[in-house]
């Protein structure tokens, strides 16, 4: 099964930065939808970006224009640049691939924390 690893949360200010990363194995990117999803406490896990091989990307409309969902394909890794933090942002942020075809089977990372909170 693929294997993600999940980097780069914190604590930061409102309006404040984060990147962060997930290094995937195992996985053949074209046969994936790579995503990234939250969840606060209390709440569902909701998708917050995904991207294809062919770099097509979607992005939940809280965090458009604020949030950049990226891909390293020689490193296999996946990114997702949050900038103007928000309180609202607040959660457990986790790495997705989702495989494309069959029975759409997914693996997740393990979760990064990420405060906002001045």
């Amino acid at each position: 099964q693929v294997q993600l690893v999940e980097s780069g949360g914190g604590l930061v200010q409102p309006g404040g930065s984060l990147r962060l990363s997930c290094a995937a194995s195992r996985m053949i990117f074209s046969f994936y939808v790579l995503g990234w999803y939250r969840q606060a406490p209390g709440k569902q896990r909701e998708l917050v970006a995904d991207i294809t091989s062919s770099l097509t990307t979607n992005y939940a409309d809280s965090v458009k224009d604020r949030f950049t969902i990226s891909s390293d394909t020689a490193k296999n890794t996946v990114y997702l640049q949050m900038n103007s933090l928000k309180p609202e942002d607040t959660a457990v942020y986790y790495c997705n691939a989702r495989l494309r075809i069959g029975n759409g089977n997914s693996s997740w990372g393990q979760g990064t924390q990420v405060t906002v909170s001045s």
